[in-house]
């Protein structure tokens, strides 16, 4: 099966049981989080072995932060998310390995935040009332548009290297083409809906467009830095899982802080 193909036949299955979920939302969501965390972090702890994560105490802190926002308050989410950095510690010690504390706990929490936490956001982002189910769909939705357009825009038009040192195979064309399709997916999803509509609609949908290329070009980082293409073969063309929460993990924060700054919470 070719790329493009594999691609269209995992997005096609994927995408409607994600939407599925997160239309329903409430534990069922959290439950769907904490499963996507886990294969995360699983990938992430494998490329960085070398560093030895404290594995054990990453997966407990990044459940307990989105177990805690399961309960609807962003400080239980922050809390569960705090565990990590005693644990880490506490079974650094006493598993006694040869790599330094400071980069063994180190990693290990940045793999709970940065999954953990992202997720996290992610159901706070769905528990908005009255307007969460829109929220989250309106950036999920924008963050899918934006890689398909750059995705295909890079590979008929990109001649202009966005970041080489860390992705080779990113271009400006392709930004330029996700950050468009972004910005007018969030105003058409948001158009008189009375919730970050108008004017607003358009900042949230440039603050999703500049996030999920972060989010992307982050994790391309990190692979770069542990010698790595992809994070697993777990979604086929797509790569692991890690693969394809990047873009979001970035991308629910700073929409829920955005959504926060206009006074919708």
């Amino acid at each position: 099966m070719s790329g493009l193909l594999s691609r269209i036949v995992v997005g096609a299955v994927a995408l409607p049981l994600v939407l599925g979920v997160v239309y329903v939302g409430g534990w069922v969501l959290v439950a769907l989080a904490a499963i996507a965390a886990v294969i995360a972090l699983h990938e992430l702890f494998w490329m960085a072995r070398t560093l030895r994560p404290v594995v054990l105490a990453g997966y407990l802190g990044a459940l307990a932060s989105i177990v805690g926002a399961g309960f609807g308050e962003i400080t239980w989410a922050f809390g569960g998310l705090l565990l990590t950095l005693p644990l880490a510690f506490l079974f650094k010690g006493v598993a006694g390995t040869r790599q330094t504390t400071t980069v063994s706990v180190g990693v290990t929490v940045l793999g709970a935040a940065w999954v953990g936490l992202g997720l996290a956001y992610a159901v706070l982002l769905r528990q908005i009332p009255e307007n969460g189910r829109l929220a989250i769909f309106t950036v999920l939705l924008a963050v899918f548009a934006a890689d398909m357009a750059a995705y295909f825009a890079g590979v008929l038009f990109g001649r202009h290297k966005l970041a080489p040192s860390v992705s080779p195979g990113k271009t400006w064309e392709g930004f330029v083409a996700g950050a468009v399709a972004a910005v007018f997916v969030t105003w058409i999803a948001l158009y008189k809906t009375g919730f970050v509509d108008g004017w607003r609609s358009l900042v949230l949908g440039g603050v999703i467009a500049l996030a999920g290329p972060l989010g992307d070009l982050f994790e391309s980082a990190l692979k770069r830095d542990m010698d790595v293409k992809d994070s697993g073969r777990l979604l086929a063309a797509h790569g692991g899982m890690l693969d394809r929460l990047d873009a979001p993990l970035f991308a629910v924060v700073a929409a829920y802080y955005v959504v926060a700054a206009f006074d919708q919470l």
